[in-house]
């Protein structure tokens, strides 16, 4: 099968059965998409599939052929990743990766969003550390240093 992985094309042999985590951890060593509750609600597994949130525990790797798939690994997020560090919004960051991209896909379709909107987003994605507020608090932060909100201000 042929698929973009993190802007890399890729050729994979696999069992038709695996799923995307599995093909992505296992068969590509990207370790940074997890393996959470394999029903989808945990978001652990989030990746982007063509640009879109997916959890890749419950779609078939088959399923990523031809699409263009980014993994925390691949994502370019400074902002976010400081903003995550300056708020503590992470301690075990079992959900980090997963936090991180739903929060990056946020800011692209909405750069100022609100906290209900923040939290809206992420309510697909568990955290069973930091209770929430400060991974709020700092996605709130990254959207006040993207520069479509600087220049709004």
């Amino acid at each position: 099968m042929q698929l973009l992985v993190n802007g890399e094309s890729r050729t994979v042999s696999f069992d038709g059965r695996l799923l995307l985590v599995e093909l992505i951890r296992d068969v590509l060593g990207l370790k940074g998409t997890r393996v959470g509750c394999l029903t989808g609600d945990c978001g652990a597994c989030t990746v982007l599939a063509d640009g879109e949130v997916t959890k890749s525990c419950l779609v078939l790797a088959t399923s990523a052929e031809g699409r263009a798939i980014t993994t925390i690994e691949g994502a370019s997020l400074p902002a976010l990743q400081q903003a995550f560090v300056a708020e503590n919004g992470f301690q075990c960051g079992y959900c980090t990766s997963g936090m991180l991209l739903v929060a990056a896909d946020l800011l692209r379709v909405n750069p100022d969003p609100t906290d209900n909107e923040i939290r809206a987003a992420i309510s697909g994605n568990l955290c069973r550390c930091t209770g929430y507020d400060d991974i709020v608090a700092a996605i709130r932060n990254a959207a006040a240093r993207s520069p479509a909100h600087q220049a709004a201000d």
